[in-house]
């Protein structure tokens, strides 16, 4: 009986953990669609997927939040930015990038992930307050930007091997989240 509660308790720990980790990193059909979308994107270009990654998904799901509730993005901050309203430091990203630091550096503040992050964003609060940001939308307007595009490619500057990606899609909102160390 005793090897009995043994098996059960560790099998419970077990499924507990796992069922942990899948609820941390879980995303929304829609999401899922857009980490899809991404991945046979970069595989028509002959690149290689990115592991989804618990930690920059949880970045970007808090990021699409922060955008939604607390609207960071007023001018001159774009949807790079960050409010004051959250468990991570503020900041105000201007379009001539002074405060990259700021959200190369959200990973290590809001996880345990090593690495700095990379993000590209679509959505504005500018816009009307029923619009619903869609992995379609998203995709193809990152797909039609040489900046966003370079990032999702690898191209130029971003030449480097993303090992990591998270993904955030909430009402008017897309971020994605690169990464080039392991989660």
């Amino acid at each position: 009986m005793k090897i009995f509660k043994i098996k059960l308790f560790t099998f419970c720990f077990i499924f507990i953990s796992c069922f942990s980790y899948i609820q941390a990193q879980s995303l929304s059909e829609e999401e899922m669609k857009l980490y899809n979308g991404l991945m046979e994107y970069r595989e028509s270009k002959g690149l290689p997927n990115i592991p989804l990654s618990k930690s920059l998904t949880y970045v970007a799901q808090t990021h699409v939040q922060d955008l939604v509730y607390n609207k960071p993005d007023k001018k001159p901050c774009n949807p790079h930015s960050w409010s004051d309203k959250g468990k991570w430091s503020s900041c105000c990203y201007t379009d001539d990038h002074t405060k990259a630091k700021c959200m190369w550096d959200k990973p290590r503040e809001l996880t345990s992930y090593t690495g700095d992050g990379y993000e590209i964003a679509a959505g504005s609060n500018d816009c009307c307050s029923d619009f619903k940001m869609t992995a379609d939308v998203a995709l193809e307007g990152w797909k039609n930007s040489p900046g966003h595009n370079s990032v999702i490619v690898n191209d130029g500057i971003w030449e480097n091997q993303w090992n990591a990606i998270g993904v955030g899609l909430y009402k008017g909102f897309a971020v994605v989240w690169f990464g080039e160390e392991y989660d």
